[in-house]
Order: C-alpha cells, then structure tokens, then sequence
C-alpha cells in the first residue's frame, strides 16, 4: 500500500513539475518574446542616368565598396558637350542682340523726349528690347541645362554603400531613367522581426533586443527596438489596393486560426560577428521592459484592444 502511494506521489511530483515548467516556457515565451523569423534589411538605392547614351567607362565591379560621391561610370559626353557649346554660342548672340537693343532704346528715349520721334517708334524700342531680354534669359537657361546634362554623364555614388547586379561593360547603351545597379546602403541596415500580435503588448520602443545569426549561436549582438509595424497586408481579398504598400506575411498552418505577426523594427548597436548583409537569418530575443536604450518619452503600452502612445 504504501509502495503505491509512493508511486502515485512521484506520479503526481512529475505533472506537476511538467506543468509548471510548461507554463513557466509558456510565460517566459509571451513575457520575453523571442523569434526565428528575422532578416536583416537595408535600403537599396537603385541607380539610373539622368541621359542617354553608351557608356564610355566603368570604374567599379559588382560588390565593390563605395563611398558617397565615387564615380561608378560614364556616358560618353561627346555630344553633350557640343549642345553646350552650341548653347554657350547663342547666349552670346542673345547678349549682342540685347545690347543692341537696349542702345536703342536709350536713343529712341532721347529723342522721344526731346519730341524729335514720335510715341510709336518708342514703343516699338520698348517692346524689342524686352523681346531681346526674354531671349537672353531662355539662351542662359538652355545653356545652364546643357551644362547639365554633360554633369549628368558622369553618375556617382549618391550614399556610401556597395554596388550589387552589376552587368554591364563599356559600350552598353543606356536609357535616361533606366535603372542600371543597385546600391546597399551601409547606413540604413536593421533586422525585421516577426512577431505574434500576441507578443507586442510587451514590446516597447527602447527595449533592448539580443540578436544572433544563425550559424553564429555563441557570438550574440545587441540591437535596439526603433519602431513596431502598423499593418501588414490582409491575404483575403479585401485589401488589394495595398498590395506592395504593406509588408505580407504568410501564415505557416492552414487549419489552425493562428495571431498574426508583425514586423517590428531592431537597430543593430552592437558589433555583429560578420558583416551584415540583406536577408542574413537572425534569432531575435526581446530583454524585459525595465531595459531600454534611447526610450522615447512616447512609449507603446498595451491596452485592451491593442497598443496607445502615452
């Protein structure tokens, strides 16, 4: 009898110890939320000349390093500097012509005064005067344009980053608004993390977040939580104007109803193991609230519907 009752306690220790344990993982899960589902992101700068025309140089390979500034290739300016020229010519014709003009006018002002002339030949002097005017402005215009576009010949690096889908080689033809390369920028990487609706309520602006890439477990990171998603496109039709505009998220049971998740934005603060790069897979692991760098005076805190600014 009392073997049984011994077994019956151990029986009943081991429930309940399973159970505890179980909800312990299951608040420490919610509490202190975690997640697989990260990527580092960045901005891409896609990069396309202001005019056509074929390439006469390239100075830089695909996944070079750049900063802001370098030159990443030229369209030959050949023809560019000849609307120049061409341009730089008829501003000095528009010069001479309203000189000319203006000289006149002063005469016919003259005599208009001194009532050797009558008011017509006046007014005809005031009206080509101003008519030579107006062509000296639209002459230094097109010539201001023509400079230009022989700048425009040489693209360069708009941020520091590093060049990506680099495919051509001098002689490429290109088109004015055609985009030719991307570039990464170095400034702008962060790690967007997926979390459970469920698990924003304790999720903060501030809070610090410790993030490791997978392949990496022993060599942790620290990010900074900057911004929690608003929306994610809905995938039951009846939010097709924004496809593209918000984030879409795939649901990975069918058959279960599960919370959605949405993208909360972490800044990496720390140094990472390795360079980062977009689409790298990262483990995200949200520290307690009292923890925080940089909080804002606007925090998020849950509510009974969702999350408010207080």
């Amino acid at each position: 009898m009392k073997t049984r009752l011994f077994n019956y306690a151990i029986t009943l220790a081991l429930v309940g110890f399973a159970v505890w344990a179980g909800v312990s993982l299951y608040q420490r899960y919610i509490q202190n939320p975690w997640t697989r589902d990260s990527q580092v992101r960045a901005n891409i700068v896609g990069i396309a000349p202001r005019v056509s025309g074929p390439i006469v140089q390239v100075a830089v390979h695909d996944n070079q390093e750049v900063k802001k500034g370098d030159l990443l290739f030229e369209i030959d300016p050949a023809d560019f500097q000849v609307q120049l020229d061409l341009a730089t010519g008829q501003v000095l014709n528009a010069e001479a012509n309203f000189k000319q003009q203006r000289q006149n006018l002063d005469r016919q002002t003259d005599l208009y005064k001194t009532h050797v002339n009558a008011l017509m030949d006046f007014q005809n002097a005031q009206d080509s005067f101003a008519a030579a005017e107006a062509q000296l402005a639209a002459a230094k215009a097109n010539m201001k344009l023509a400079a230009l576009n022989l700048s425009y010949t040489k693209v360069c690096a708009s941020v520091d980053g590093y060049v990506t889908n680099m495919n051509t080689s001098v002689g490429t033809y290109v088109t004015a608004g055609s985009q030719l390369m991307a570039l990464v920028d170095t400034d702008s990487f962060w790690v967007a993390a997926y979390f459970k609706e469920t698990q924003l309520p304790h999720i903060a602006l501030g809070q610090k977040a410790k993030l490791t890439f997978m392949g990496y477990p022993g060599q942790p990171f620290e990010g900074v939580v900057r911004s929690i998603g608003w929306g994610v496109y809905v995938q039951d039709g009846s939010g097709s104007t924004s496809t593209g505009l918000l984030p879409s998220i795939s649901q990975t049971i069918d058959w279960v109803r599960l919370p959605q998740r949405f993208a909360v934005r972490i800044q990496v603060v720390g140094s990472p193991p390795v360079p980062l790069r977009i689409g790298q897979t990262v483990y995200a692991a949200i520290t307690p609230m009292g923890k925080r760098i940089g909080a804002p005076k606007k925090s998020l805190v849950p509510v009974e519907h969702g999350l408010t600014n207080k």
